[in-house]
């Protein structure tokens, strides 16, 4: 299966599903090299997972060219400094066999590390766009206030922010200032590590289409205009996970599924202000 694809700011296009590889550390190549044969082209990596060596080697060893995949990672918290983040960055493509990555991220925020703003860290990150060795560079879990501090001093607008998002916490306000600004919302953990699979409402939808109330949840992403990336080790799910491409929730449907926000009480994962 073919897996749309969306243009960034720059023009650069992405598939609007990506292959997500948090905590997944064992078997690792055999897992990406199964999403990569259902037809994942886009993976999103990091520094943090300690897994890029073999996201490296799955696709390297696919037989598919370098171009026919997107590859995602993330910088690392302790690589904030500009020439911990040079060698960081460095290792990345060494560690992904390439020598440029698709899309390279600021992974959390930090606040307490930058009181005076992302200036240095940021303008290592032009540097690489404009070397060529990141086609695209952006953000990762960065609220409004963060975005702003960046955004004061930024050369180059980020072309993406990723964030956790999903039913039960949609981050409305958060996506629409990063589409204000032509920034890409990209969700990770759209299935909200598994919560939403057995949500009553999205369960309820999903039996109109045919579909599971996962594949509901994601469809719902997918037309709100995110990039996402659900994350499966087995190879049914991963199947069943892009196969969300031949059914269009009702402007009906989507009003009810935004009635599942949460706020704050539905996030899954770290807020991006807790320290680290």
């Amino acid at each position: 299966m073919e897996i749309p694809t969306t243009p960034l700011s720059n023009g650069v296009q992405v598939p609007v599903l990506g292959f997500g590889t948090y905590k997944v550390t064992e078997n690792v190549e055999p897992i990406v090299s199964s999403a990569i044969e259902v037809g994942y082209r886009h993976i999103d990596t990091a520094q943090m997972y300690g897994n890029e060596a073999q996201v490296g080697a799955a696709w390297e060893s696919s037989g598919l060219p370098r171009e026919s995949f997107f590859l995602t990672s993330k910088l690392d918290n302790p690589h904030h400094n500009p020439d911990d983040a040079r060698r960081a960055f460095d290792k990345t493509l060494r560690d992904l066999r390439t020598d440029r990555v698709d899309l390279f991220l600021i992974h959390w925020p930090l606040p307490d590390l930058h009181p005076g703003g992302y200036h240095d860290l940021w303008r290592v990150l032009e540097d690489f766009y404009e070397q060529g060795t990141a086609r695209a560079i952006g953000t990762s879990n960065f609220f409004q206030p963060h975005l702003e501090m960046l955004l004061r001093d930024a050369s180059v607008t980020p072309h993406v922010n990723q964030i956790e998002s999903h039913p039960y916490l949609p981050c409305q306000s958060l996506h629409e200032f990063d589409s204000s600004h032509d920034i890409v919302t990209e969700a990770w953990s759209p299935l909200a590590r598994g919560k939403v699979i057995t949500d009553p409402l999205l369960t309820q939808i999903g039996q109109a289409h045919g579909k599971s109330a996962a594949q509901v949840a994601i469809r719902w992403g997918l037309q709100r205009g995110d990039i996402l990336f659900p994350k499966a080790s087995n190879t049914e799910r991963q199947m069943q996970n892009i196969d969300v491409f031949d059914f269009v929730l009702s402007e009906r449907e989507m009003k009810l599924i935004a009635t599942l926000d949460r706020g704050d009480d539905g996030r899954v994962g770290s807020h991006p202000d807790q320290k680290r």
